[in-house]
């Protein structure tokens, strides 16, 4: 199946069956992708508060009732747990493991977090005829803990995690252009240039996704990331919390042009 082409709705389909397991990256051109975090309803404010405090790396695109598995704005027929290729489940900080479903983990009391994700501008920039170097190489984005920290909220607190594309000289000033269209999905990057400057030893061992090729008269580029709440949940050690496994993301029902502003 030619998943770039495909509906968002047919994508979710296969997800929930088991049949797509892989990340999302490039699948349906045109539409937003979102990252995930379920906490109890206990620590959902203080989150929401964070999320508030720190709309860079996490643009909050729709918070769920409690205890419900719907969405009622960017995903119509949509079931939380079970419309992300993969999951992660933390206890006390700590990864329990990665599944394809977490129906089995749901409560009555959570309450799910859907924060805007940056594959959501990459078709904006591949448009703009600036390559995507993970989908050139068939692999996840590179993704990276860094030494900035996000701005405190309750028990929230700790580093930003940004993603990275190798982007040519002539390019990067199109490719902050066009990612600063959609503040709803990260804007524009963080940092441009030496890894070390933000706290990244090496830039080819990422903290998640995959390494990737930088060539020579290319720049990395480096974009705040929804997979932050990771690193911060890992840094707080929460009873429990539900998030993807970065880069296995939902296909949302909202088109990327609707993010712009």
């Amino acid at each position: 199946m030619d998943y770039v082409n495909a509906k968002p709705w047919e994508v979710r389909k296969l997800i929930r069956e088991g049949k797509i397991t892989v990340p999302t990256s490039g699948m349906c051109a045109g539409y937003a992708q979102a990252n995930l975090a379920i906490l109890p309803k206990e620590l959902a404010y203080d989150f929401l508060l964070f999320t508030q405090r720190n709309p860079k790396p996490c643009p909050i695109l729709e918070v769920s009732d409690v205890g419900s598995r719907e969405l009622k704005y960017i995903a119509k027929n949509c079931d939380i747990a079970t419309d992300f290729p993969k999951y992660r489940v933390y206890e006390k900080g700590e990864l329990k493991g990665e599944y394809t479903s977490v129906e089995d983990f749901w409560r009555d009391d959570l309450v799910s977090f859907l924060i805007g994700c940056s594959f959501s501008f990459e078709s904006e920039l591949i448009e703009a005829g600036i390559e995507m170097r993970h989908n050139t190489m068939g692999c996840n984005v590179p993704m990276y803990i860094t030494n900035i920290e996000t701005v405190p909220a309750g028990i929230f607190h700790g580093p930003m995690t940004v993603s990275m594309r190798p982007i040519p000289y002539d390019q990067i000033v199109r490719a902050v252009t066009v990612s600063g269209t959609m503040p709803q999905v990260h804007g524009t990057p963080v940092h441009i240039g030496d890894p070390a400057a933000i706290g990244i030893k090496d830039i080819n061992k990422p903290d998640f996704g995959d390494p990737v090729e930088i060539k020579d008269g290319e720049v990395p580029v480096f974009w705040a990331c929804g997979v932050t709440p990771q690193s911060v949940l890992m840094n707080v050690k929460p009873e429990f919390v539900i998030t993807h496994s970065p880069g296995h993301m939902l296909i949302t029902d909202v088109k990327n042009v609707d993010l712009k502003g």
